[in-house]
C-alpha cells in the first residue's frame, strides 16, 4: 500500500517533556472547528485509532509528521499567519526548517528490515505484570516481540492497510530502558533494535503515546 507522509521540521529547541506542550499550542492557535485529527479528541471522548499527526522531537527540534489523511488537513495550521506559540512559561516562533514529502510503499517483504526505535511505550497494565513475570531474557524478547507485532498491525489497520502474509518481528538488541512518566502514569520505555519483513518509513511512531512523540523509528 502506498501512503504519503509530510514531515516538517521546525527550528524552534524543544524537549522531550514539552511535546504534549507543543500539540497543545498547535491546537490552540487553529481555528475552533479544525481537524479531529490534531488532537484525537471527539465529543464522546476519544479517538481510538491510530494518530495520523504526530508531533514529534528530532535532532533536538520541534517536528510534526503526517500521515496519509493526515497530510490533507496539515493545510489548516499552514493558513495561520500567527506562528508563535506558547510553550509552558515561554514562547517560541515556530519558524518552517525543512519540509519533506514522500509517498511510502509499506509492503510485506520476503527479508527482514532492521530498524531502530526509541522511546518505545509497549505496556498497558496487564502485558506489563506479564513481562515482569517473565522468566529470562529469551522469554521477555518474546513478549516484546509479540508487542510489537500488534503495535505494527494496529499502525496498518489505522492506514486501512490489510495485511494478510503473516508478519515477523525480531527484537535484536534492547539498547536502554526508561522510567517516564505518560499522562501522570509511570511507564517503561525502550530504546532497541528490531526486525521486521515489512517497510515502514523513518520517524512513524509505534506503540503508546505516538502523537506525543513516543515510539519513533528509523531504519
Amino acid at each position: 500500500m502506498k501512503i504519503r507522509t509530510f514531515l516538517i521540521k521546525f527550528t524552534a529547541e524543544i524537549r522531550q517533556s514539552e511535546i504534549p506542550l507543543f500539540r497543545g499550542a498547535i491546537n490552540a492557535i487553529l481555528e475552533e472547528n479544525h481537524s479531529i485529527l490534531f488532537h484525537n479528541h471527539t465529543d464522546d471522548g476519544f479517538r481510538y485509532s491510530y494518530p495520523l499527526i504526530q508531533y514529534k522531537r528530532i535532532g533536538g527540534k520541534a517536528a510534526i509528521m503526517c500521515v496519509g489523511e493526515g497530510t490533507k488537513v496539515i493545510g489548516e495550521f499552514f493558513c495561520r499567519q500567527e506562528l508563535s506559540l506558547q510553550i509552558g512559561k515561554r514562547s517560541i516562533v515556530c519558524e518552517v526548517d525543512e519540509i519533506v514529502a514522500k509517498y511510502h510503499n509499506i509492503t510485506i517483504t520476503e527479508e527482514l528490515i532492521s530498524y531502530r526505535i526509541r522511546k518505545w511505550l509497549p505496556f498497558n497494565s496487564e502485558n506489563y505484570e506479564t513481562y515482569m513475570k517473565a522468566k529470562g531474557i529469551v522469554e521477555k524478547y518474546q513478549i516484546l516481540e509479540k508487542i510489537m507485532t500488534g503495535n505494527i498491525l494496529s499502525m496498518a489497520k489505522g492506514l486501512e492497510m490489510t495485511i494478510e502474509t503473516p508478519l515477523c518481528v525480531k527484537l535484536e538488541e534492547i539498547i536502554d530502558t526508561y522510567n517516564i512518566t505518560f499522562k501522570g502514569i509511570k511507564m517503561m520505555s525502550f530504546d532497541l533494535d528490531f526486525m521486521a519483513n515489512i517497510t515502514m518509513p523513518d520517524f512513524l511512531g509505534l506503540g503508546k503515546g505516538v502523537s506525543h512523540g513516543f515510539g519513533n523509528i528509523t531504519n
